[in-house]
Order: C-alpha cells, then structure tokens, then sequence
C-alpha cells in the first residue's frame, strides 16, 4: 500500500477516530486505527466493541491496501509533522512514515485480527447540528457518573413525531430537553428510544457541532441494538445500554405558579462565592423571598458567608437547602439571561419537592420551554 495525503487533513481525520478510543484497552488489537486505501480515497476507522467512528478523506492513492496501526501513536505523530504532504508507504519492515524531513516508521498490527465495523442499515432522521449540540451539553452532564447502575450513565433518547427528547438523571436531579426531529417521508408515528452513553454522546455533540445536519440512525436488535450519528464524511456509532431507564417524565410538574425569577448570571456568581466556606458534600441553604434570594453557608474552622441577590417571587417565602454544584450546571445550562425557579409540591408531607428549573427570557416572560431542569432538594440540619 502506498498514499498521499494532505497533512492537516489527514491529522484531523485520525484525531477524530481515536477520540472515542478508552485510554487503556484490554485487548491491544483495538487500540489500532484502520486504514484502507482505494478508489474512494482514504477510510480511516476505530472501533471498541461498544463505539466506532469512521471519516473518508481525500488522498492520491498509488498503491491501494489496508493497514491497522496503533491509533493514538499516529495522532501523536501526525500533530506534530512539519507542514509538508504525507506519504505513507508499507515494506517489509513495516509502515514507513514520511513528511519532509521527518520519518518513521511504525509496527503494522495484524488487520485479520481486528473486529468487524459496525453497520447501520435502520430507519433514520435529520437533527439542527448546532441545537443537537446545544440539546447535549444541555443534559449530559445529569447523567451518572457510577456504573454500579449502567441505565443512569446514559442519555435517553426518544422519538416522538416530529421532535427528539434528550433525558438524563443521576436519580438527584432531571435534565430535559426537546428539538425538531425530520423522519423524512418514511416517517412513523410509533416512538423510538435509545439510551445512548453519556460519554459518547458528549464527543458526538464536540465533533459535529458545527454542521449543517446530522443524520441519527437505530438499527440492530437483542444485545447488539445500536446507533448510529453521521454528518459530512464522519460517522460515530454506539452500543447501546440495555436495561430500562426510570420513568423520569412524571416528575415533572403540571402546576408552575409558585416560583421566583432571578438574574441566571448574577446567581451562580454568588452561589459560587458563598459555596467557597461549605463542605464539599453540604447543602447551601437559599431562602426566596420578596425581597430576592439569600444564601447562607456555614462550614469547617467557624467560616461563613451569607449573599443576597435581586430577585421576583410569586407566592410564599421558600427556605430550601440545594447542592451548588448541581444548581450551578443548571444555571450554566438554561442559556437564557433569567432563571425560573419553581417550587413544585407533592403528595407525601414527608417528601421535600424538587424545584423546577427553567430558562426565562425577563423578568415577565418565559422561556421556550424546551429545557427543563428537575433538582432534589437536600435536608437542612439547622
């Protein structure tokens, strides 16, 4: 095999597909990137077992073949190369690396060895690149962290008519969000969901971002269910989590009268100040009140510190205890200059009930709606 290639081009399109790679993998042979040379160019692809990612660039190509090797390796190398074309050619004593005056070369793993990409032949829809992205940094990050429970790593995706939901919780806390959907003429009123892994769609929303449209595909059955993200000349695939992910919808409240609007920017300024003395696992306690929203942490070694900003309330005086950091990431997520905060109620007295967080464009008028953020209050020991 023997190619040419530009050198950024060539640089981006391996970066890409080692993205999604786990730092350390169990078995080596995937810890390769595999490239194939032919007509088409270059197809460059990575693949785990449970993610793959595969881009086709354009490249002069002599000799035509596939060569399998180590993935971060080469993106290491080929960020670093002068600014000159890319040869790469293989001997008998390996694959030979040249741009410029800079050569390597490097090991060839053997390709026979490596698993097969996953294709995606399922029924498909077109999401806004930009509001996809927008929808995951949205919600991802409510997504948990412990894979002693693998359904809450995940991002619940659910297809609805004409729209896409985008869901996640740690069981604390609900993020929600909701964009168009194009099913295209072969569109079907039957629902589609799949719990996606929070990581892996994190890096989709990172890598297609700044596309035009991306196309979301399912396919597969029994445990090899996946999906499938495609824009441009890159597509990312997924395994997805088996298992049934709570019914978190129903939480969300009906009634939203009881609420107080804040400035989104100048909160999380203070929160931020006043959850300095705190413990690192202790409430900040909040009181809504007519006169704004009072913050008051007390924590190790007699520290304290109490903050007010300027807010407007409906309905009684509210003296909760919230985790900061969680509030902060759905302040950071709102996008809106205003925050809704609204107190929600329940049927079990001895339940505290979450407040509902919602983006507000004034002081006066609501958001879209379209994001919708459920927080679990915590208890106050004084």
């Amino acid at each position: 095999m023997k190619f040419h290639v530009n050198r950024d081009v060539f640089s981006e399109a391996v970066s890409f597909v080692v993205k999604l790679l786990p730092q350390r993998n169990p078995q080596p042979i995937l810890a390769g990137v595999l490239i194939e040379a032919g007509e088409q160019g270059l197809t460059l692809a990575a693949f785990d077992y449970e993610a793959s990612a595969r881009t086709t660039i354009e490249a002069t190509v002599d000799e035509p073949g596939t060569i399998l090797v180590h993935g971060r390796l080469l993106s290491d190398i080929a960020s670093r190369l002068p600014n000159a074309p890319i040869q790469i050619a293989v001997d008998d004593d390996g694959i030979l690396l040249t741009c410029g005056s800079a050569r390597f070369t490097l090991a060839s793993m053997p390709v026979q060895e490596y698993p097969a990409i996953p294709e995606v032949t399922g029924e498909s829809g077109l999401v806004p690149a930009d509001e996809f992205a927008t929808a995951i940094a949205q919600v991802a990050f409510a997504a948990s962290r412990d894979d002693v429970t693998p359904v809450l790593t995940g991002v619940q995706l659910e297809v609805t008519g004409t729209q896409l939901s985008l869901v996640a919780t740690d069981r604390y806390r609900v993020a929600l969000r909701e964009i168009p959907w194009d099913g295209g003429a072969a569109a079907s009123d039957e629902p589609t969901s799949a719990l996606v892994p929070a990581r892996t769609l994190q890096e989709v929303g990172k890598t297609f971002a700044h596309g035009g449209d991306i196309s979301i595909a399912f396919s597969g059955s029994g445990d090899r269910e996946i999906i499938a993200f495609s824009s441009g000349n890159k597509t990312v695939t997924s395994l997805l989590i088996k298992g049934n992910f709570p019914p978190v919808r129903r939480l969300f409240p009906a009634q939203t009268e009881h609420h107080s609007v804040v400035n989104t920017a100048d909160l999380a300024e203070a929160v931020r100040r006043v959850a300095l003395v705190l413990d690192r696992s202790a409430p900040l306690r909040f009181t809504f009140g007519a006169d704004g929203v009072s913050m008051d942490a007390s924590g190790t070694e007699q520290a304290r510190a109490t903050e007010s900003v300027d807010a407007t309330l409906v309905g009684d005086e509210v003296t909760l205890g919230l985790n900061p950091q969680y509030l902060l990431e759905s302040l950071g997520a709102v996008r809106s200059e205003f925050a809704r905060i609204t107190f929600t109620s329940s049927d079990n007295a001895n339940k505290l009930s979450p407040v509902l967080v919602t983006p507000q464009t004034s002081v006066d008028k609501g958001g879209e709606g379209s994001f919708k953020y459920l927080l679990q209050p915590n208890l106050l020991l004084r």
